[in-house]
């Protein structure tokens, strides 16, 4: 538990690439994450060029830390063949989260920037990577050897907690 206590959002990155094991294992994480009905609605595009990364970069107003990174993650949802279309964001979602704290534990650092449900950031990124019909741009995550330092908020706040 170590990790979720000491994860933080890295937005500045040294120009060191992330080893070839290394990605393996987030993208294991990833695909360990929980899915509705077991529906893994998941693809991952693994993005290293860094052209491709300073055209996704531009594809948010809250994305342009994304460029210096390493590589960025783009983690997409199947829209067809899937059981339960509406938890596919739930999905992806706790699979992105695990790529945080997988990079945490392997002394990357790593930020989520979202895309979806936002219509257009999605379909510039579909754009740039040449996404195909049937599947949805969902997040960047940026990631690379961090070149700041930064300590986790405690955000725990009784008040928030109702017992029954």
């Amino acid at each position: 538990m170590d990790h979720i206590f000491h994860r933080t959002s890295i937005r500045r990155y040294q120009e060191i690439p992330v080893e070839e094991e290394k990605i393996e294992l987030l993208m294991r994480a990833a695909m360990a994450a929980p899915s509705a009905g077991n529906q893994q609605p998941w693809e991952f595009y693994v993005v290293t060029d860094q052209e491709v990364m300073k055209q996704l970069s531009e594809c948010s107003i809250y994305a342009g830390f994304t460029a210096k990174a390493a590589m960025i993650i783009v983690p997409c949802y199947r829209t067809d063949g899937i059981k339960y279309p509406q938890y596919a964001l739930i999905d992806l979602s706790a699979a992105v989260e695990n790529i945080l704290l997988e990079a945490d534990s392997l002394a990357l650092g790593a930020t989520w920037c979202g895309i979806a449900p936002e219509a257009d950031r999605m379909e510039k990124v579909k754009a740039v990577l040449n996404i195909p019909e049937g599947l949805e741009a969902f997040a960047f995550v940026s990631v690379g050897y961090p070149a700041e330092t930064k300590h986790q908020q405690d955000r725990y706040d009784e008040s928030r907690i109702h017992r029954i």
